[in-house]
């Protein structure tokens, strides 16, 4: 094991000592260990290749004497061998392990929702203007499949649609994975504001059991903290089969995430690894997937919603379809832009396809096959705005998940680092120290003002269309107008190019 490295550290930490009041603050706050003290010498300096720019020190410091730069290219610049190239060889040569990252892909593929405009009412169609006329953007998710009986209305074996009150909810991010002041955040907002969080694969801690009406719960393939009453207390069951972040792979929590409190609600002993493989062991094929909604709709008698959780990929759309026969309510589509805790690199920036293009060849396959009001869509995968939320529902998704942006919101900022569990800011941490730095009240305010934003902008943007239902959007492509797309990109989104009359 080599006892140096041959990169230069990626980021250099400038301390202004004019301004330094040596408060410490920096020291304390480091997760990272970057900052330290010399008491000998009563001198504060910089480790900088333990830096990970997440900005704590930074936004902590009160005499604004700290920044963090960039360091220029270790090697004389190559088009082909990029940095990032550069260091994970290296970094490879001298450990011989995995690359693993946290949050979700950060390669330079272009975002096809920057490459969609919307409609906008003109004067045959007058616009609406929200401050002033109704505005419905309650959705219902399950499944919405006509009675064609009397009797047929009175089914007890038909699970009820359930309302959220803003097409946005927040995705899985499990209970140790994130702390528990950041897993009550989310759950505060989504009761406040009328929607759903999504509790992961990490089970339900028993001291928030009463956000657990707005709790979508998941089955993923370790069971972890699955018993029949986290399944009865959610008001979806979720089925996690793959993620945007890691598609085709399982999932691992390090043992030292596994404090004791994750491990009771998880059901695992202290201290050990949560590995959840790949396959559900139950899982080989569609009839095997439907004999598990059926079981988790017997064990909760019909009374929940069952979704199945994919991640999106090449054939994604013949997957939805079976899903979709196979008695799910809901399908939740996850692109390759989906953050992560934990994962590896290669596959993270290289594996599965974006959420646009799989959310509409899935709208479209399932309308083909007359199916499409069987089951919900729900988009997942790098959301970064309302617009995005707008354009992905005009595409044919019912809801969204959005996860980084809930982060962001309160306060991540993006070192992709989460899978150390040294965050900083206390939130992909197990570490009381650091994870009280995240106030639940403070940070439930913040995602409901967020989720309160962009449910005004998607009222603007509506209105600006002249529609008053977030329904009478979902899947009308006629909405949408493509911009530097070539046609095959334009026909698989359902589009039109720019310029083009309806």
């Amino acid at each position: 094991m080599p006892t140096f490295s041959l990169m230069p550290p990626e980021f250099s930490v400038v301390r202004d000592d004019n301004k330094c009041i040596k408060c410490l603050a920096c020291v304390r706050q480091c997760g990272f260990d970057a900052q330290q003290y010399d008491a000998e010498d009563d001198r504060l300096y910089a480790i900088d290749a333990n830096c990970v720019n997440c900005q704590r020190c930074v936004s902590i410091c009160p005499a604004g004497a700290l920044t963090i730069y960039k360091n220029p290219p270790p090697m004389r610049p190559n088009a082909h061998w990029r940095e990032g190239h550069l260091r994970n060889i290296v970094k490879q040569a001298e450990t011989g392990g995995v690359l693993l990252t946290g949050m979700g892909n950060d390669q330079p593929f272009p975002p096809y929702f920057d490459r969609l405009l919307l409609n906008a009412s003109q004067v045959t169609n007058p616009s609406i203007d929200p401050l002033r006329e109704p505005m419905e953007l309650r959705t219902y998710l399950g499944s919405r499949a006509e009675p064609v009986s009397r009797e047929e209305s009175k089914d007890k074996t038909r699970t009820p649609l359930v309302p959220i009150e803003t097409p946005i909810m927040f995705s899985a991010m499990s209970y140790g994975s994130i702390s528990h002041e950041a897993f009550e955040s989310l759950a505060r907002a989504a009761k406040a504001f009328g929607t759903l969080f999504n509790t992961g694969e990490g089970g339900l801690p028993e001291d928030l059991y009463e956000y657990a009406d707005h709790a979508v719960v998941q089955v993923a393939s370790g069971r972890f903290g699955v018993h029949a009453g986290y399944l009865n207390a959610g008001r979806v069951i979720e089925i996690k089969i793959g993620q945007g972040a890691k598609p085709g792979i399982g999932g691992h929590l390090p043992g030292e995430k596994i404090t004791a409190p994750v491990a009771e609600t998880r059901m695992i002993p202290e201290g050990t690894d949560a590995l959840s493989p790949a396959p559900h062991h139950d899982i080989y094929s569609i009839e095997d997937l439907k004999q598990l909604i059926f079981t988790l709709k017997e064990a909760t008698r019909y009374q929940k919603p069952v979704s199945v959780k994919i991640s999106a990929v090449h054939n994604v759309a013949a997957i939805a379809s079976g899903i979709a026969r196979a008695g799910a309510d809901i399908i939740a589509i996850d692109g390759f832009r989906g953050g992560t805790g934990a994962a590896p690199t290669m596959i993270r920036d290289h594996v599965g396809i974006p959420i646009e293009l799989a959310i509409a060849a899935v709208d479209q396959r399932l309308r083909e096959e007359g199916i499409r009001n069987r089951v919900s869509l729900v988009a997942a995968g790098g959301f970064r705005s309302s617009a995005d939320v707008v354009k992905a529902i005009a595409l044919g998704a019912d809801a969204v998940y959005i996860a980084t942006a809930a982060l962001i919101a309160l306060g991540c900022h993006l070192c992709q680092k989460c899978y150390t569990g040294k965050c900083s800011w206390g939130i992909a941490t197990q570490d009381p120290y650091r994870s009280r730095r995240l106030n639940p009240e403070i940070g439930a305010e913040r995602l409901y003002n967020l989720l309160r934003g962009w449910s005004h902008e998607i009222k603007e943007m509506l209105g600006g269309m002249g529609i008053n239902s977030i329904e009478s959007l979902r899947g009308n492509r006629l909405h949408l107008r493509g911009v530097g797309l070539n046609e095959v990109e334009l026909k698989l989104l359902g589009v039109k190019h720019a310029g083009e009359a309806m």
